[in-house]
């Protein structure tokens, strides 16, 4: 279905659905196999708003003939009530393959792996959802999700290649789609930086301003920071866009760099995951690039426990478009907590964070843990909001106590990590790489 809809065996076609709504319906059926598709829901998939009188029994023909042409492949469609459902059997459909490559693929721990189980995935497209059986406003109704999830499993693979340093491979998987998609920040960033380590600057340049006038002219938007940061970076020269290196002060947890820890304190360390708070924002600086990494952080500084953490990782997989949200509204309260823990005055700053505790605490119940102690949890009603909210658990404990009056944020250039100085003399974070010329970048 990914394409034209086809049925093969043993690689040969098979004629099922002569008619192009007979294709469409059986699509349907398989698309959603785990569900039952009433006949009003194929109806309106059909015909829209604007059915014909004889509509249900239109169905009911279409579901006779094609049962006659699956029956001989041991396919069965099934009544269930007002509608139906594909039985399982000895069949494989392509689209549902693609979404389970690229669940396997989110959850990896090795890049090269990873890189294995996108380039599966993306091999079953052979074109648009349906390609011959449905028209534009069609298909996405039925498959927006999948073609949302095609790329995001192009940005993704991208990220493995240049941080392999494969960035010939970026260039040409991508400049197609960056050109289709310029609302895709990933995907332009990632061509815009392989570009540049290619030694193509002139063409990493153009491609920003060709983004830039169909983000204008299309939507009347311009580019996001992402984007910005990046062109004026290109411009500059910037040394540390030339090629991939493991992040400074890292560890490599889950599959996932990790920043090193400074504070002890889960809030504190949120904060920390974002590198360089007290200077510009340097390439390399931003630790959750991944709602993947947000899950795996929480789990290794013991906000949320590792069986959750797999847990949310499958959601992700399965709706990325959500994930992304997640992550994004994460990251703002990261810097809404940084604000209050260094600007304790800052009343909007406190509000903002406040209402986000408030959210966690309706998600929220007293529990005995392993160790005896009564401890808060915050339930799986939250969905793929659970780590923000954990996170914001851990920043309410902290910003309740007197202690947080002893957080400093480190001084060194570039630096402005967080941590907690109760003797009153240290000065500068725990990483020993503060306070003198020439310190590279965290």
């Amino acid at each position: 279905m990914l394409g034209p809809f086809e049925a093969r065996r043993d690689g040969r076609l098979l004629p099922l659905g002569g008619r192009r709504q007979e294709r469409c319906l059986l699509a349907v059926l398989l698309l959603e196999a785990d569900r039952v598709a009433t006949v009003s829901r194929l109806i309106g998939v059909l015909w829209g708003d604007t059915p014909p009188a004889s509509a249900r029994g239109t169905v009911h023909t279409y579901i006779g003939r094609l049962r006659a042409a699956l029956a001989p492949h041991g396919i069965a469609l099934e009544t269930v009530r007002d509608g139906y459902r594909v039985k399982p059997g000895p069949y494989t459909v392509d689209a549902r393959d693609f979404t389970a490559l690229v669940r396997r693929a989110a959850r990896a721990a090795e890049s090269a792996r990873r890189i294995r189980l996108y380039d599966e995935a993306l091999a079953l497209w052979r074109g648009p959802l349906l390609l011959d059986a449905a028209d534009d406003a069609l298909r996405d109704r039925l498959g927006a999700h999948l073609a949302d999830l095609r790329l995001t499993a192009l940005e993704e693979r991208a990220a493995e290649h240049l941080f392999l340093g494969l960035h010939e491979r970026v260039v040409s998987d991508l400049t197609g789609p960056a050109s289709e998609h310029p609302g895709r920040e990933r995907l332009v960033a990632a061509v815009m930086t392989a570009l540049h380590r290619g030694g193509r600057q002139t063409d990493a340049l153009e491609l920003y301003r060709s983004t830039r006038r169909a983000l204008v002219r299309g939507l009347g938007v311009e580019p996001g920071g992402v984007l910005t940061t990046l062109h004026d970076r290109i411009l500059r020269g910037d040394p540390r866009l030339d090629g991939p290196s493991a992040p400074l002060h890292a560890v490599r947890v889950g599959g996932e760099w990790l920043p090193w820890t400074t504070s002890g304190h889960p809030a504190l360390e949120f904060c920390n995951t974002f590198a360089g708070w007290g200077g510009p924002r340097l390439p390399g600086s931003e630790w959750l690039t991944r709602y993947g990494t947000l899950a795996v952080w929480c789990g290794h500084h013991g906000v949320v426990d590792e069986r959750t953490v797999g847990g949310l990782l499958r959601q992700a997989a399965e709706r990325p478009a959500e994930a992304g949200r997640a992550l994004d509204r994460a990251r703002g309260f990261r810097a809404r907590l940084y604000t209050c823990l260094t600007r304790p005055d800052d009343v909007p700053a406190f509000r903002d964070v406040a209402a986000v505790v408030d959210e966690a605490a309706a998600h929220s119940r007293f529990v005995r843990g392993a160790d005896g102690l009564g401890h808060w949890q915050v339930g799986p009603a939250a969905g793929l909001s659970l780590p923000l909210f954990a996170v914001a658990r851990s920043a309410a404990g902290l910003l309740a106590d007197p202690r947080r009056l002893l957080v400093r944020a480190c001084p060194g250039e570039g630096c402005g990590w967080l941590f907690s100085d109760e003797s009153g003399r240290r000065r500068w974070c725990s990483l020993r790489t503060c306070g003198g010329s020439g310190t590279p970048a965290h």
